[in-house]
């Protein structure tokens, strides 16, 4: 009975206990009330404010920390972007070696028989004016042992060479025979240019293009930009091109084929600039936006509009930067060159016309059904003054004007 009693007593004192805690915590409540309605009225701000400036305060100093770290790691990150650039690019420069060796075409013929140049020059010079008239190539017979060809333009010079080559060892040299041989020396290069743009498209990775896209690309191993071989600066961009579009997460397949054709435009005939005549062909063979636009853009003549485009024009700038690549006083001559022809070609009654001597003589083959023999010479004088005009060729200028009428019988030839 005692043990009931005490138990009753203890829950007694615990409810008593539990009753002033409350009182307490009243008190302590009002207490605090009290103290924030004090605090307020001294500072003037209700409590939503009060926490609104501390936070304020706390996000200051928390956002000059931040900055102060932003600050130290964005110069990290462009010391170690600087170095990682550099690396990307000597990594990408050491890619682009070649194992390709540009061959470019020869322009000596070797003879054994010094009489075999009296063959060639037939009489009166008629098989070497016929010679020269059909390949546009100047044939040199001064030097002892060989036969020397000139020609700023590598297609007709590795023509006439092989025209050339077969004639020495034919017996039958006569202005037709001449011409029947350089048609199928025409024939052999154009097949030569065929299996060169394979050769080029599988050396960069690229197959199964047309046989007419392969055709012109085969003219880069005849053609040259400021003294360096297309096919060699193709391949070193390529590779290039490559290498950083891998080690920045571009497409490469995209840069592989932008950098295969970015010059395309320089072995395409037509008006415009090669970049301009270069995007045109690719369009009418439906080749991708995205590989247009890269070579839209790789000299920049519009803004660039992907990484690709972007790493085309940098490998391009690499390969043809690099000491030794380019010579600009070349690529001047060969255009000052092409001009004078292309000044020729413009006047009626003119079927071709082929630059020598650096320029200083201009060949023009007339067309005897529209001209007479008046109106070439007067034809040769305008030619020579508007070239003489338009262009800084040193020294006079000389034009040669041919007019020649042939009649061909079943039994011979009159020339």
């Amino acid at each position: 009975m005692s043990q009931q009693q005490d138990i009753i007593t203890l829950e007694k004192k615990l409810i008593d206990k539990e009753e002033k805690l409350e009182v307490l915590k009243q008190e302590l409540q009002d207490l605090k009330e009290e103290y924030i309605e004090k605090l307020e009225d001294a500072a003037g701000l209700t409590s939503e404010e009060a926490k609104k400036a501390l936070l304020s305060e706390i996000e200051q100093k928390e956002t000059q920390t931040i900055a102060r770290i932003i600050k130290e790691r964005e110069e990290e990150a462009r010391l170690t972007a600087d170095k990682k650039a550099q690396e990307i690019l000597v990594d990408s420069m050491r890619h682009g070696a070649l194992d390709y060796i540009a061959e470019y075409t020869v322009s000596v013929v070797k003879v054994e028989e010094e009489d075999v140049k009296g063959r060639i020059i037939g009489k009166e010079g008629r098989n070497i004016r016929a010679f020269e008239q059909a390949t546009g190539v100047d044939v040199n017979l001064d030097e002892e042992g060989i036969i020397k060809l000139s020609s700023f333009d590598q297609v007709r010079r590795e023509i006439a060479r092989r025209a050339l080559e077969k004639l020495v060892k034919d017996t039958r040299i006569q202005p037709f025979r001449i011409e029947e041989i350089v048609e199928q020396s025409k024939k052999e290069v154009e097949k030569i240019m065929l299996e060169e743009g394979e050769k080029l498209s599988h050396e960069a990775g690229v197959y199964n293009l047309s046989v007419e896209l392969l055709s012109v690309l085969g003219r880069f191993k005849f053609r040259t930009s400021y003294g360096q071989n297309l096919v060699v600066h193709t391949l070193e961009e390529t590779k290039i091109g490559i290498h950083i579009a891998q080690e920045v997460g571009a497409d490469a397949n995209i840069v592989r084929l932008g950098c295969l054709f970015h010059d395309i435009g320089k072995v395409v005939k037509g008006e415009g600039s090669h970049v301009k005549l270069g995007v045109d062909l690719l369009k009418r063979f439906n080749v991708p936006e995205a590989v247009v636009n890269c070579v839209a853009e790789h000299h920049e003549d519009k803004p660039f509009s992907s990484l690709e485009s972007v790493i085309v024009h940098i490998a391009d700038a690499i390969s043809g930067a690099r000491p030794g690549a380019r010579y600009e006083d070349y690529e001047n001559y060969v255009k000052r060159l092409s001009d004078m022809e292309n000044i020729a070609k413009r006047y009626e009654g003119v079927e071709d016309a082929y630059a020598f001597e650096a320029g200083r003589e201009l060949r023009v083959i007339i067309n005897p059904g529209k001209l007479d023999d008046a109106q070439t010479v007067l034809i040769a004088n305008k030619i020579r003054e508007e070239a003489t005009k338009s262009l800084a060729v040193p020294g006079e200028i000389k034009v040669t004007a041919i007019r020649e009428f042939r009649a061909v019988s079943p039994e011979q030839s009159a020339v």
